[in-house]
């Protein structure tokens, strides 16, 4: 099995990890948030060190591909990159929201289909539904959300939400068939089974072309306090 770095950056928690045969060898996690600029820099330069240390040749490099935070996929998928072509090695790409689905099928019944949730802010979230085997029964969407928000899918499943914008359904929800789930983040260290599955059928990227699924363009904010020039 190959030796894949697997790098998370897509909500505020940023992780980074090296993996061999299914096992992790190096993993690095902050939840600090907003940060990933700086961390993830020297998460990746700490398991480059590790590598050459005990002689471990790195065989591909695994990027979480969005949905989520606009500058952290940005990040994220720049060092994937760089990392790809300076190793040259194939780049994988993994939905952020197949990765935080992955993290809890053993977390629910066989029936409950799955929805991640992540923060688009203010009432908004992306959002996608699977079943237990990961098939994608309906596809990401931007939603906001309101008090009968899913009631369709709600009314012939029970359905497990999850991520950091599942808190915004949590308070409007009354619906006996939802489930909340707190405190579940996308992390490199559950990248590694999707990963090594997509190395085995050589499902890659094209490193130099590849865009993250942003979903939504960006729009920059304008500050609440502006700077007056005066000239004297």
């Amino acid at each position: 099995m190959p030796i894949i770095l697997s790098i998370e950056t897509a909500t505020p928690v940023c992780s980074c990890t090296l993996s061999r045969d299914g096992e992790i060898l190096l993993n690095r996690e902050s939840y600090k948030g907003q940060s990933h600029a700086s961390l993830l820099g020297v998460f990746v330069q700490e398991i480059m060190v590790y590598a050459r240390k005990n002689n471990l040749v790195i065989d591909a490099v695994a990027v979480s591909s969005g949905p989520g935070s606009y500058t952290g996929l940005r990040i994220g998928v720049s060092e994937a990159k760089g990392l790809s072509y300076g190793l040259g090695v194939p780049m994988i790409a993994i939905p952020t929201s197949r990765i935080m689905a992955s993290m809890m099928i053993d977390k629910v019944n066989k029936d409950t289909l799955l929805c991640p949730m992540i923060d688009a802010r203010r009432m908004e979230v992306y959002a996608t539904f699977f079943d237990r085997s990961l098939n994608v029964v309906r596809e990401t969407s931007a939603d906001i959300i309101e008090s009968d928000s899913y009631d369709n899918l709600l009314d012939e499943n029970k359905i497990a939400f999850f991520g950091n914008g599942s808190d915004k359904c949590k308070k409007v929800s009354t619906h006996p068939n939802a489930i909340f789930i707190d405190d579940v983040h996308p992390l490199a260290s559950a990248m590694i089974p999707l990963a090594e599955e997509a190395y085995a059928v050589k499902d890659f990227v094209e490193s130099a072309y590849f865009e993250p699924f942003y979903l939504k363009e960006f729009v920059a904010t304008t500050p609440k306090n502006k700077i007056i020039n005066i000239k004297n």
